[in-house]
């Protein structure tokens, strides 16, 4: 037992120092985990013999990955994609099967070889790709649907490879295993429904299997869950989250399925369930954590003596099959219209080989298709083509991405030939608002944006925008800045924003400044640049909705109004006490241990006016509301004690 809790304790360090260390150099979280397995594994010592064993276990995580994935999907949505899904994902996977092998066949390796590696080099790893889409928003782009529609393709594809697998054994691998392949079919048999059956007894139970899956999470899954809620225990709706998934994944097992297929098959039918978000809640930590694991695991058992042994031909074949991949799924991108930036993601982002190429290394041993030392080899470059992926997401974000944002943008700026009181940077959502305002009341914007397609759409409804950076002086110039008296800020980058704030006092000191805070710390950049008035973005909005629950919750409209504007004032007492302290502090520090003290403080005091009658004088916004009655606190303070004792 002490020697479990010391290699999980191994584990666990080595993720919780490198994960995070890999995130804040950009590198994303699965480049942190591979290091990680590879510092503990090869270069330490500290874990070895027990990584493929955590391994199979770790894979489970790609089962769950699977079931919170098809939460996320509805049948129809699933319909609509069903083009994409056969029609890429099928010719990729048939496509770059038929390529590797033929190039295997050249040097001289048995078709049977060639074709089991073709199958096996065809599959891409839908654990880093779905993870890494998802950790850096890419899931909803084309580039990342289209990924996902093969991905998703090779995973159903696994089953008719685990079906032909074995019709490819080699008869003289045959004859120098009999006894271990006996051994393993009669453990086969074991924990198989469908070990001995004819052809067409294996097509109804798979039928029946998948149907099982179907009908039962659609028409008992509400029921079970009704009556688990109903105990009102988290941890029971944990366990029953769990015994559904780890349940679907072993009825699949036994009837020669993929478990992760039919995960997802079971989380498309519940898509559409009330319990959906409390599902995808309680599997999320596991499927994070078994990831995770088979992430570090693959980092862990990369063998480094047989790559120092067979150093050129195995970075050689991991770079020949990466590269063979990209331009295959590169062609297929021109073919079926990914277009810009999506059709290097998605070349990009599916050029490695996957998890279920190590199942069905292991798959073509036991079947005796590939010889074990061939088979260690085409493992380390499986592994090694993992590794590399993320470093390849790092080049299309850094390399890639910018240069066709670049091409996007680089139309010149629009001649401005309208100069107004009030010059605008930034049509989004909050520019566009005050737009508005201003010209429904007769004033005069000139409005500047750097995103041609935002322009584009404001001029589908008649809103009239130039194209172009209001950080440049020549712009700012011809949309007439030495004559306006107002320059409004509301562009998204807080970086830009606080510069051009700055600029614009510092060289049109005449000029009033307004502009918008993303957050406390930016309120305080605008306000130190010099602009004359900051409003946080969310400030006016919160506030509204704030006083709409007191209201709910029983406080009367005028009291709530009341309350409201006490904040208010309180915030607006306490704002340059912070604002000092924030100013007083180091660059590195700005919300130190005083600036937390101070606001700690201020929130007491808060607490302690709001709990104060005003019975003085009302604020001029409040005038317009009718004061409740005078007994009116006291039967709404006695109705929620009264609830709160039932």
């Amino acid at each position: 037992m002490t020697g479990y809790f010391l290699q999980a304790f191994i584990y666990l360090v080595a993720a919780v120092i490198a994960v995070p260390l890999a995130k804040r150099l950009g590198l994303g979280s699965v480049l942190g985990y591979l290091i990680a397995g590879v510092v503990i594994g090869p270069v330490i010592g500290l874990v070895g013999s027990e990584t493929t064993t955590i391994q199979h276990f770790a894979e489970f995580g790609v089962v769950m990955m699977l079931f919170v994935v098809g939460l996320e999907l509805e049948p129809k949505m699933l319909w609509g994609m069903r083009h994409r899904l056969l029609g890429l994902g099928g010719l990729q996977v048939v496509v770059t099967a038929l390529t590797v092998m033929g190039i295997a066949h050249l040097f001289d390796i048995a078709w049977s070889y060639a074709l089991a590696i073709g199958l096996i080099f065809s599959l891409s790893s839908t654990a880093i790709v779905l993870q890494t889409f998802s950790e850096k928003g890419l899931s909803k782009t084309e580039g990342g649907k289209s990924a996902f529609s093969v991905l998703l393709f090779q995973d159903i594809a696994v089953i008719p490879m685990l079906a032909l697998i074995p019709l490819l054994a080699v008869p003289e691998l045959v004859a120098k295993s009999q006894a271990v392949v006996a051994k393993a079919a009669e453990h086969h048999d074991d924990l198989s429904l469908v070990a001995g059956l004819p052809g067409w007894a294996y097509a109804i139970v798979i039928i029946l299997a998948i149907v099982g899956v179907v009908v039962g999470g659609h028409y008992l899954s509400r029921p079970l869950f009704r009556f688990v809620a109903s105990s009102g225990l988290r941890e029971i709706f944990t366990a029953t989250a769990l015994m559904l998934v780890i349940g679907i994944a072993a009825l699949m097992s036994l009837v020669g399925l993929s478990p992760a297929l039919g995960t997802f098959l079971a989380g498309v039918v519940l898509a559409n369930s009330e319990f959906r978000h409390e599902l995808e809640s309680n599997i999320e930590p596991f499927k994070g954590l078994l990831l995770g694991l088979f992430f570090i695991t693959v980092g862990a058992g990369i063998d480094f003596n047989v790559l120092f042994d067979q150093f050129g031909t195995v970075i050689g074949l991991t770079i020949g099959v990466m590269l063979v991949k990209f331009i295959v799924l590169l062609v297929l991108s021109f073919i079926f219209k990914v277009k810009g930036s999506d059709r290097w993601l998605f070349a990009l982002s599916l050029a490695q080989a996957g998890e279920f190429g190590f199942v069905l290394l292991s798959y073509t041993v036991q079947n005796n298709v590939l010889p074990e030392s061939m088979s260690q080899t085409l493992s380390l470059v499986v592994a090694l083509s993992m590794f590399l992926t993320p470093g390849l997401f790092i080049l299309y974000d850094r390399v890639i991405l910018p240069r066709f944002c670049e091409a996007k943008n680089e139309r010149e700026a629009d001649e401005i030939d309208e100069q107004g009181k009030v010059i605008i940077a930034g049509i989004g959502r909050f520019g566009q608002i005050v737009n508005r305002l201003l010209a429904s009341n007769g004033v005069q914007t000139v409005v500047l944006d750097h995103s041609v397609t935002q322009i584009d759409n404001m001029r589908q409804i008649n809103i009239k925008s130039f194209f172009g950076d209001a950080t440049r002086h020549d712009l700012l110039h011809t949309a007439g800045i030495e004559e306006a008296k107002l320059f409004i800020v509301a562009i998204d980058d807080k970086e830009r924003a606080t510069e051009l704030v700055h600029y614009i006092k510092q060289t049109y000191p005449q000029v009033r400044v307004l502009a918008r805070a993303y957050d406390r710390g930016h309120h305080y950049s605008l306000r130190c640049a010099g602009a004359d008035y900051v409003i946080s973005e969310t400030y006016r909005s919160a506030l509204a909705l704030g006083t709409e629950a007191l209201k709910n919750l029983g406080v009367h409209p005028f009291r709530a109004e009341q309350q409201k504007a006490t904040f208010v004032e309180t915030e607006a007492r306490s704002k340059e006490k912070l604002y000092q302290t924030w100013l007083d502090s180091t660059e590195e520090d700005r919300f130190n241990t005083s600036y937390v003290e101070l606001f700690n403080q201020l929130e007491s005091t808060l607490s302690d006016i709001m709990k104060q009658e005003r019975t003085d004088k009302h604020t001029k916004s409040e005038r317009g509301w009718t004061p409740p009655p005078k007994v009116f606190n006291d039967e709404v303070e006695q109705g929620l004690v009264e609830k709160h004792d039932h």
